[in-house]
């Protein structure tokens, strides 16, 4: 049996989903953290920059971006979902700044003009877009001249056991085929030279990417498959496809699959990501 790849778009809509991604902002942080600083240096964010933030979900990144480019810069926070935009723009009050701005605006139709921004940011986010090249080919239109986008996406599923084995496990209950390279989904831009042939497409320039080792840490393998529940979106939206029988035996298998990074200290499983820039 074969099936599309799921449409994501309503999958974060919610308050329930904005509430509970913003309940893992520390999670992310811890496990992300290094890798998004890393993102924001080959970003080459200097104070006073206007910055565009896609898919910037609770705002967690839009805040560190805040900071960076000081009270002289301007960070615009865009995202499908109006709740999540509402959470970030609590989280930009909460932080004392006001060069924080949301707008609800669907990442492959960015009606912003053309060279008005200083960097170009999307994190954790263009792998699920119907079309990644058509977002980085509009990131580059808005970008300055020898301004620069910057992503960060998942690599391979063998590489992120953490989401990859489950998704593993539903599809094959479910009978569901892994979406083809050209459709959305976890892993579409973690092949072998995806990422960086995107890039070059769409037309940006010394184009670089790097692969980055990050660590899933949680106190227990139960508390690893609860956060799991509450935060993995793609999983959740394939397990609906499911039956309720089918259901219980996919997440058994998991937490059987997961168990095996648990230790005496708690639940570590490994994961890697990439990111990818560029100069307009």
């Amino acid at each position: 049996m074969t099936t599309k790849s799921p449409d994501l778009s309503g999958t974060y809509m919610s308050s329930e989903r904005a509430d509970a991604w913003q309940r893992a902002k520390a999670r992310r942080e811890e496990t992300t953290g290094a890798a998004t600083e890393m993102m924001l240096d080959l970003a080459n964010l200097r104070p006073g920059d206007r910055v565009l933030d896609i898919a910037a979900g609770t705002g967690d990144l839009s805040v560190m971006v805040a900071r960076r480019v000081g009270p002289n810069g301007h960070v615009l926070a865009t995202d499908i979902s109006a709740a999540m935009l509402n959470r970030a723009a609590q989280a930009a009050r909460e932080a004392s700044l006001i060069n924080v701005e949301t707008r609800v605006m669907n990442a492959e139709n960015l009606e912003l003009d053309a060279n008005s921004f200083d960097a170009v940011l999307c994190r954790s986010a263009l792998m699920l877009f119907p079309d990644p090249l058509k977002t980085l080919t509009s990131m580059q239109r808005i970008v300055k001249q020898k301004g620069r986008v910057a992503v960060m996406v998942h690599s391979a599923a063998a590489r992120n056991p953490y989401h990859g084995l489950p998704l593993k496990i539903v599809r094959r209950i479910g009978r569901m085929a892994p979406p083809p390279p050209e459709q959305p989904g976890m892993f579409a831009l973690g092949g072998p030279g995806v990422l960086e042939g995107t890039f070059r497409k769409s037309g940006l320039r010394d184009v670089s990417v790097c692969s980055v080792a990050i660590r899933r840490k949680y106190s227990s393998l139960a508390e690893a498959i609860k956060s799991m529940k509450e935060s993995h979106a793609v999983l959740q939206t394939l397990l609906a496809k499911l039956n309720a029988a089918d259901q219980d035996r996919a997440w058994k298998e998991i937490e059987q699959a997961m168990s095996q990074f648990e230790s005496a200290n708690g639940f570590e499983a490994p994961g890697e990501v990439l990111i990818g820039a560029g100069t307009k």
